[in-house]
């Protein structure tokens, strides 16, 4: 695995977080 595609799985993992939080607690994102 080279950088970039580290990279891009961490980012895909961030949004992954992301999302399942704004659905479970979206009255943070307020």
């Amino acid at each position: 695995m080279n950088a970039l595609h580290a990279l891009a799985a961490l980012i895909a993992l961030a949004l992954a977080i992301y999302l399942t939080l704004a659905l479970l607690k979206p009255e943070w994102f307020e």
